[in-house]
């Protein structure tokens, strides 16, 4: 899925830099499914505290997963999402995001979660073809 840009926000690329809170707007626009999970994501972290927050549900249709693909796969919409709400993202299969706060007492668990065990030990034979 590729992000439905306005003609202004094409304009302004087209001109030079680009207001990045425009390029989130068009995100959230355009990612409905991909920005409302990450922003639960981001509220739970805030109400529950802890290390992280994430989701293990896979999503409801072909439609949702491709959303979360493209902003997680997609270095300027991760980046932008990141900033946006001051959280590191962190990604698994092709519904497992994480949210993670910016505090560097918690790099040893995103360290955990992003690396190849973590991404090992998180396989299913139900998540095959996504």
């Amino acid at each position: 899925m590729s992000l439905d840009v306005p003609p202004a926000l094409l304009e302004q690329a087209e001109r030079g830099e680009v207001d990045e809170k425009d390029f989130v707007d068009c995100v959230r626009s355009s990612l409905p499914f991909a920005w409302e999970m990450i922003t639960s994501l981001v509220a739970q972290l805030k109400v529950d505290g802890g290390e992280f927050a994430d989701n293990q549900t896979p999503p409801p249709d072909e439609q949702a997963r491709g959303q979360l693909l493209r902003a997680l796969a997609s270095d300027a919409i991760r980046g932008a999402l990141e900033r946006h709400f001051g959280v590191r993202l962190a990604f698994q299969n092709c519904h497992r995001v994480a949210v993670f706060p910016l505090d560097s007492s918690v790099d040893e668990r995103l360290a955990r979660f992003t690396s190849v065990r973590g991404q090992l030990l998180n396989q299913s034979p139900t998540l095959r073809d996504c």
